[in-house]
């Protein structure tokens, strides 16, 4: 293989069987189960990144369940999004991530800086309550519960805070060990279509492990619980501040 082969070609690992296709990555059918909480504010200051600022003591603990995306395929994902703000705009820092499928973790850390780690998911219809659950190996991790399907949300709210900016540190180390790339990265969904949206009662446990720190951002109270249905793109990111630089 030539040099210049090489710099054509190369956009994911491994060079000759990249671990998933070029983009842009549409989610059909993506369904989100979201527990809003209350958690402590000295937790929260310690885990998000300046220049980012937290805006108020809450947390989004969400379950995604994927069955049909471009490039990824067929997967569930769950993790904790922190509300904050950058120069006076509100979004989301997405804090942690725990997925069961290669494709989109290597994709999401690759591309984007996602912080994801290879975990078991689970979101699912119990007679009348939605179940979502993260076992690290065999541990539970995270056990949510919601009424299913209430009382409708008003679809167009929730359309409007889908397209709000988000925010992800991408890491990626040096061949020393150091960092040779540490920027804020800001992504938004687009082409967002919701398809329907209901809230009801929910319960949100974070149980403690070594390895799945969901629990060092503690529940305090539950304040609203979301299960919508959508479809979208997920947008490529723009750096908007590079640590080792600025």
């Amino acid at each position: 293989m030539k040099i210049e082969d090489v710099r054509r070609t190369a956009y994911s690992m491994p060079l000759t069987s990249p671990s998933y296709p070029k983009g842009p990555y549409r989610f059909f059918n993506r369904e989100f189960f979201v527990i809003t909480y209350r958690t402590d504010p000295a937790a929260l200051e310690k885990v998000v990144p300046e220049p980012l600022k937290v805006v108020e003591p809450i947390v989004k603990y969400e379950f995604i369940r994927m069955p049909d995306s471009t490039g990824f395929g067929d997967y569930t994902e769950t993790g904790q999004v922190i509300p904050v703000e950058l120069n006076g705009v509100k979004g989301g820092y997405v804090h942690s991530m725990y997925l069961d499928d290669e494709a989109p973790i290597a994709g999401g850390r690759e591309l984007w800086g996602f912080p994801k780690k290879l975990a078991k998911p689970s979101l699912r219809i119990e007679s009348d309550t939605l179940v979502g659950t993260l076992h690290y190996g065999s541990v539970l991790v995270t056990s949510a519960t919601m009424g299913y399907k209430f009382e409708a949300l008003d679809k167009a709210a929730l359309h409007a805070s889908l397209l709000g900016p988000n925010w992800v540190i991408k890491i990626i180390p040096h061949v020393d060990g150091s960092a040779r790339v540490c920027e804020l990265v800001e992504y938004h969904l687009e082409n967002v279509v919701v398809q329907e949206a209901w809230t009801g009662p929910g319960a949100l446990g974070l149980f403690p492990h070594a390895l799945a720190d969901v629990a060092k951002l503690p529940v305090l109270e539950v304040l609203s619980a979301a299960h919508f249905r959508t479809d979208l793109t997920l947008g490529l990111g723009t750096v908007v501040h590079d640590y080792l630089k600025d």
